[in-house]
């Protein structure tokens, strides 16, 4: 297989987009744990607690999304440097780990997307009651 550097260039709107996603994800549960907070200030509920620490795991899961999102995005611009230099072999190596990188990504996301639904369930829960 031939790899040029259209073919790297096609993830780059990709993974501009993932980021919106991810950024956006990591705003609104960002504004969710401050309001949270404070009703935890006011009324120590375990219920709250236990959403804090559900979004603070989720936290650590968009960060982590972001860092392989990042290194993918890198080694994608890598991937186009090298081959521009002429060497095929490497690009091929960088693409493939750039290619690896936004799967890691994608999976996170996966989990992330999981550990919503489950805070969610716990949160609507109360009304089987």
């Amino acid at each position: 297989m031939e790899l040029t550097f259209t073919t790297p260039a096609l993830l780059f709107p990709a993974i501009s987009l993932l980021f919106l996603a991810y950024t956006n994800r990591f705003l609104s549960i960002a504004s969710l744990m401050r309001e949270l907070k404070g009703r935890y200030k006011i009324d120590r509920d375990p219920r709250i607690r236990g959403q804090l620490e559900n979004l603070r795991y989720r936290i650590g899961i968009i960060r982590s999304m972001q860092i392989c999102g990042v290194a993918a995005f890198f080694f994608c611009v890598l991937c186009m440097f090298v081959l521009f230099a002429g060497q095929a072999f490497l690009g091929k190596l960088t693409f493939g780990g750039s290619l690896l990188l936004l799967l890691t990504s994608l999976g996170l996301s996966l989990r992330e997307i999981q550990v919503s639904i489950d805070a969610l369930s716990l949160e609507i829960a109360d009304l089987d009651e």
